[in-house]
């Protein structure tokens, strides 16, 4: 089995691919970024507020705070996802807020800064998502956003509003809430813009009043501060792409699994071509191209300076064009960024930079209160029913039914009683050592499947009758997805009102659990 590069990470591990470890806070801290042009930057952001009409007094001040000479960042990010798509996008923001109000001062001001992934252009990513209602039917909103057009390029559409509505019209929940959700989104898509607009107005709206910044990496001011870190990639752009092979070589020598990989040729640059179409430039000795055609290095440098925007990075190279733009203090990131991190600390130093510290963002599961009430019942966490809801209910039924054959505890005890066996017949004849140790493991082996077949079978009896397996497997494995990683976060604004909210905003920043709604 493949070792886990994020549960490495977390635990301490892995200094060889990170620059700072994950306890390195107060390192981070201590570094200073007198390459960044906060004022600069602060206007662009201001730019960009004004135009997506988010520039509020909050965003103001923190914009003033940003200025700061000695001022940091807490960045996180995520792909635009519909109505802000998992769960885990929102706690991604509120996490970022935390940290950056726990760390910062007067005299060196913290900034929590939302990059949304404006530039991504995988629709199958951002198009869905899921949503359950009080009935406890699954409601699905999938809109047909384009293929291979960055989303911030994607007009919001008049149909995917309709579509939006119309599932909130036949959510089950209270109406107040409903209403206040429904106030949310208007307000988000009533100021026009694109799919990617809509999406950093709700992160706004949500998560603003806590101190979080968005950002659109595609607005044109933000786009031009970025244009001197994508021009040094152009100059040696398979450098980056070779650091990034020679991290997935050194991982996969160890026993990891490296999330990036580079193909011969490939850059870490993608350009906007005709019909908004992005795709990735490669390079042949002087020649770049895309499946469609070729450029030279002075075309592409031209386009750098007609519309900085048109030039983005791949998932290699993007981290380092964010933290060559923000004064980065901390990266809140998720699992898989944590696997991407592990591969670009040498692509940050090609860049004369310096990786910052990678911070595990918070985890949440939600806990309703029938589904609270129903695992205290089971004696069970969320975690344990997403590893195995079948196990769960039907070993919780066992016991209560007194039927310890089915325990681990018995396995154990047959186990031993085996192992006791199985020693005193090697011990006759030692000979028989293998015969008897293979005999053992068969039994126990077969005893254990029997048991997992037993409590599974009483499982789906009990839910046959009650239905509490697909209670369960709905509120905490919507679609076979652990809950955070595939419900929308306003299903618990719908069903509760702000509460979920306000019980977010209380937590520390890294906090990892379980939260009972009330």
């Amino acid at each position: 089995m493949a070792r886990n590069i994020a549960a490495e990470y977390r635990a301490g591990g892995l200094e060889e691919f990170f620059r700072l470890p994950v306890d390195a806070m107060k390192q981070a801290q201590a570094e200073v970024r007198p390459d960044i042009d906060r004022g600069a930057l602060a206007e662009a952001l201001r730019q960009y507020h004004q135009g997506l009409g988010t520039l509020d007094r909050t965003v103001e001040e923190a914009l003033s705070r940003l200025a700061h000479p000695a001022s940091r960042v807490v960045v996180t990010g995520q792909q635009a996802g519909a109505l802000t798509g998992p769960a885990y996008s929102v706690h991604k923001g509120a996490d970022a807020a935390l940290l950056a109000r726990s760390l910062n001062t007067e005299d060196a001001p913290v900034v929590a800064i939302y990059w949304v992934a404006s530039q991504d252009h995988d629709a199958a990513e951002v198009a869905s998502t899921s949503l359950l209602d009080m009935s406890e039917v699954l409601h699905r909103l999938t809109l047909d956003v384009p293929e291979g057009v960055p989303v911030g390029r994607v007009p919001w559409q008049q149909e995917w509003t309709a579509q939006a509505l119309a599932l909130l019209d036949a959510f089950d929940a209270p109406p107040e809430y409903i209403a206040a959700v429904r106030a949310r989104l208007v307000r988000a898509i009533e100021a026009g813009g694109s799919y990617a607009d809509v999406f950093a107005r709700l992160i706004h709206g949500l998560l603003s009043p806590a101190g979080l910044v968005v950002l659109d990496p595609l607005h044109p001011a933000l786009a031009r501060l970025m244009a001197p870190t994508l021009a040094r990639e152009l100059q040696n752009p398979l450098a980056s792409s070779a650091a990034i092979e020679d991290a997935a070589a050194r991982l996969l020598a160890q026993g990891f699994t490296p999330q990036l990989r580079r193909a011969a040729g490939a850059t870490n640059l993608f350009i906007e071509e005709e019909g908004g179409q992005r795709r990735l430039l490669k390079l042949d000795g002087q020649t770049f191209s895309t499946d469609t055609r070729e450029y030279t290095r002075a075309e592409l440098l031209a386009v750098l300076d007609a519309d900085p925007s048109r030039l983005t990075p791949a998932a290699g190279l993007r981290p380092a064009v964010q933290d060559a733009l923000l004064p980065t203090l901390a990266f809140v990131v998720g699992p898989g960024e944590i696997a991407y991190g592990a591969q670009l600390r040498e692509v940050y130093e090609l860049h004369g930079l310096k990786q910052p510290l990678l911070w595990p963002r918070l985890t949440v599961t939600w806990l309703e209160p029938n589904v609270a009430r129903l695992l205290r019942r089971l004696g069970a966490t969320a975690a344990e029913v997403q590893a195995d809801p079948e196990g769960v209910l039907g070993h919780a039924l066992a016991h209560e039914r007194g039927a310890e054959a089915v325990t681990s505890e018995k396995l154990a005890e047959i186990d031993a009683q085996l192992r006791a066996v199985m020693d005193e017949i090697a011990a006759l004849d030692p000979t028989l050592v293998g015969a008897a140790e293979r005999t053992r493991s068969r039994v126990t082996g077969r005893v254990s499947r029997l048991q997992t077949q037993a409590v599974r079978a009483l499982a789906r009896q009990e839910n046959d009758r009650s239905g509490q397996l697909t209670r369960l497997k709905a509120h905490l494995l919507p679609g076979g997805t652990p809950q955070e990683r595939e419900m929308n976060f306003l299903t618990y604004l719908l069903k509760h009102g702000e509460k979920p909210l306000e019980l977010l905003l209380a937590l520390e920043p890294g906090w990892r659990g379980e939260i009972e709604i009330p």
